[in-house]
């Protein structure tokens, strides 16, 4: 029997409600594809809270998966019935055990990479690759600050800056999080929710400050980041599971000569020839060992439990839904 997650209203976890589906023949232009493992995401949670608005309700969340073409639409041509893809990126729809999905989402997966490791990697993955090329050109010689470092895209963006060459230091809340943190190679590792953090990176960075630093944090405690980037730097806020970012006064940019960015990786998917060089980037870096650590796997029909978990930030690595 296939089914999907619906939200109906938007609100706490349990809004999240179990319901029968059945395949659709994909128009022009889709594809429909059998998913094996769907990623979570915070945007999801974002979308089921509240904090992000959404087209309409009742709607199927989720931005991620990978699976087997199932049927194609008419003046399909990229992709064929049979063909292993993963996506990323609007329209929602991941969280079923069948959808249909425009065909230039979709992205031919490699035999040698499963669908789980393709579901946990590709948005974090494309996120990386848009906040090392497009927002900050990262490369040997910097020093990039990664904000909450065990978790999912803490991990990833961690694995890919030292492929790059630079030096990470990253945040973490707990020792044993900074022992997750450590294996994924970050350099130095500032342990403690409410550790001094500027005053360990300026230290560590000879008084000059990070780079680029990449805040998956929000909250209250964004607008700190200033004190801690280097004149010229940039500081990308691209989550807030601390809650919502206030009003960011330009005193506080202006005081280093710092940027702030507020980059979303959903708009930057949103052109073709962006997403497929994005993509591109983030199979290359695969073969060379840079994917995303899975933290976890629930049944489709217990994403409620998923978001529960990963709200409550009892969660490292990549999240996984599977039908």
């Amino acid at each position: 029997m296939d089914i999907q997650i619906e939200i109906r209203v938007q609100g706490a976890a349990d809004v999240l409600s179990v319901k029968t589906c059945e395949a659709k023949e994909p128009g022009p232009g889709e594809i429909r594809v059998r998913q094996h493992a769907i990623g979570v995401n915070f945007v999801d949670i974002y979308h089921r809270s509240g904090l992000y608005a959404l087209p309409s309700l009742p709607i199927v969340p989720g931005v991620e998966g990978a699976g087997i073409v199932e049927a194609v639409g008419d003046g399909v041509t990229t992709v064929n019935v049979g063909d292993r893809i993963v996506y990323a990126g609007l329209p929602l729809g991941a969280y079923a055990s069948v959808r249909l999905l425009p065909a230039w989402r979709a992205i031919r997966l490699p035999e040698s990479v499963s669908f789980e490791l393709a579901a946990g990697s590709m948005l974090r993955g494309l996120t990386v690759a848009m906040l090392t090329s497009r927002v900050f050109p990262l490369s040997g010689g910097h020093t990039i600050l990664v904000h909450a470092g065990a978790g999912g895209l803490g991990q990833y963006l961690t694995r890919w800056s030292k492929r790059l060459g630079a030096t990470v230091i990253a945040t973490v809340g707990s020792a044993e999080k900074a022992e997750i943190s450590r294996n994924a190679g970050a350099d130095h590792v500032i342990v403690g929710r409410n550790a001094d953090y500027v005053t360990e990176v300026l230290a560590l960075t000879g008084g000059k400050g990070a780079d680029f630093i990449v805040d998956g944090v929000g909250g209250e405690g964004l607008v700190r980041n200033f004190e801690a980037i280097r004149p010229f730097g940039i500081v990308a806020s691209v989550g807030q599971p601390a809650g919502p970012i206030p009003p960011v006064p330009v005193a506080a940019l202006s005081g280093r000569a710092a940027a702030l960015a507020r980059p979303s990786v959903i708009a930057f998917i949103s052109d073709p020839e962006a997403y497929a060089r994005a993509a591109a980037s983030v199979f290359h870096m695969m073969t060379q060992g840079v994917t995303a650590s899975i933290g976890g796997t629930y049944p489709l029909a217990e994403a409620y439990r998923a978001h529960e978990d990963m709200e409550a930030g009892k969660t490292n690595g990549s999240l996984l839904l599977i039908p």
